[in-house]
């Protein structure tokens, strides 16, 4: 009876190491694969598997550049700026607008499609609300309240044309992920117009 005993025990330690190492295995199948989670489905490349049309790749080329841009404007903000509303809402577009370039650059590689937009390999300037060179440097060069004003109204006009673009995939669009990042943009790029809007009022 005690060697029975002794045996259970023995195998016990055993057979818990293996229930763990299934149980984790499960988990790994399943941390790829949306559930219905929670998670958003525009935080991988992965959910963008499968139907596209031309819209979706035009969306994905172009909103790179687009926001790449804006992350550019941004960036200048955390030493140029005087507004501390000015410089947190700078934060906030570079965080939200960085995960969603490396989104969209896992679309295209999943698509199989070049992530620079056909013939605009070197420049975007003729897409909505992109800044010309002139317009860069301008903003490069300026510090302070005149920053906070520039900055402010070169975004407007930026965040605009991201709308634009956004509610043209809306429209077009055939890939449910694609379209949801689209009006992800739509509401965060609109309530952040509105809050420059009111900045511009008081600068």
């Amino acid at each position: 009876m005690f060697r029975n005993i002794s045996l259970r025990a023995a195998l016990m330690p055993a057979a818990a190491a293996v229930t763990a190492l299934v149980l984790t295995g499960c988990g790994a199948d399943h941390a790829g694969m949306d559930h219905g989670s929670g998670t958003a489905p525009t935080t991988t490349a992965s959910s963008a598997i499968g139907a596209f049309n031309d819209a979706d790749v035009s969306f994905a080329q172009g909103m790179i550049p687009h926001h790449q841009q804006a992350v550019r404007m941004a960036q200048l903000a955390a030493t140029r700026a005087a507004d501390p509303e000015v410089k947190a809402l700078a934060r906030q577009i570079s965080a939200a607008q960085d995960p969603e370039i490396a989104t969209m650059t896992g679309w295209l590689r999943t698509w199989q499609r070049p992530t620079a937009m056909p013939g605009h390999e070197t420049g975007h300037q003729g897409m909505p609300g992109m800044m010309s060179d002139a317009q860069l440097a301008a903003l490069e060069a300026a510090s302070g309240r005149d920053f906070d004003r520039m900055f402010s109204e070169l975004m407007i006009a930026h965040h605009e044309g991201a709308v634009t673009m956004a509610q043209q995939e809306l429209a077009n669009g055939a890939n449910p992920a694609a379209k949801e990042l689209a009006q992800q943009i739509v509401t965060a790029q609109q309530a952040e117009i509105a809050t420059m809007k009111a900045l511009l009022a008081r600068l």
